[in-house]
């Protein structure tokens, strides 16, 4: 069969406060951040939505629009060995593939009609970040999940840090600002091959934070505004 070369354009960009790659869940579904799902002019009909709302979740096939690379490597490291150890690509979920397309699983919350956007899916969980173009967007069905499915090397324990609230540098974040950053912090940010007790930082919506990881737990150490 003749190789055929096939062009696709995004049909939404999803929006919300990962504008850091740092920070970044590893897996979908982990954390209740909420993401906002906005179809580009093209596709902003409401049609396209109609029985959305019938599914608790959804397929997000999305583009790696962070990763610039020319060519590609049939194997990869994995941050959950280590990054010291090669697998096939196609073993992995790395973003350096052939084509760097991204599948996610979201949960729907819900459709919301807009005067400037049209109908935009609100949607938790996403593993995407800020800005992120998205090629597809599929129901997900309970055949979908798999009984007796094994993870192989990225099997996880699902164990989450313990997050301190007592630093001064929380006082500077609104309650709902203390929940979404705490729901970053305790997934553990840092790259999976590094578990140390040195200063971190990332941007997360409009702050950079610093933070560092002791005994399990994770203290604020300063958060600045991103404009200073």
């Amino acid at each position: 069969m003749d190789s055929q070369l096939l062009t696709i354009e995004p049909i939404a960009i999803i929006h919300n406060q990962y504008t850091d790659r740092f920070a970044i869940p590893r897996q979908s579904g982990s954390t209740d951040l909420l993401s906002v799902v906005v179809f580009l002019p093209k596709y902003r009909d409401e049609n396209s939505l109609r029985h959305i709302e019938e599914f608790s979740h959804l397929w997000l096939i999305w583009h790696f629009s962070e990763i610039h690379q020319e060519g590609w490597s049939p194997t990869v490291r994995p941050p959950k060995l280590g990054g010291n150890k090669r697998v096939g690509v196609f073993a992995s979920r790395s973003p350096y593939r052939p084509n760097a397309l991204g599948l996610s699983h979201v949960k729907l919350i819900g459709v919301r009609k807009t005067k400037e956007d049209g109908a935009v899916l609100l949607v938790e969980g996403g593993d995407l970040m800020d800005k992120t173009p998205i090629f597809d967007i599929k129901p997900y069905l309970k055949s979908d999940a798999v009984q007796g499915a094994k993870g192989g090397y990225a099997v996880d324990a699902n164990t989450f840090l313990k997050v301190d609230f007592e630093g001064q540098a929380w006082e500077n974040l609104s309650p709902e600002e203390r929940q979404r950053l705490a729901s970053v912090l305790r997934e553990d940010p840092r790259p999976g091959y590094q578990n140390d007790e040195r200063r971190y930082a990332f941007f997360f919506d409009r702050y950079e934070v610093f933070f560092q990881i002791k005994d399990g737990t994770v203290y604020l150490d300063e958060i600045k505004n991103a404009a200073d």
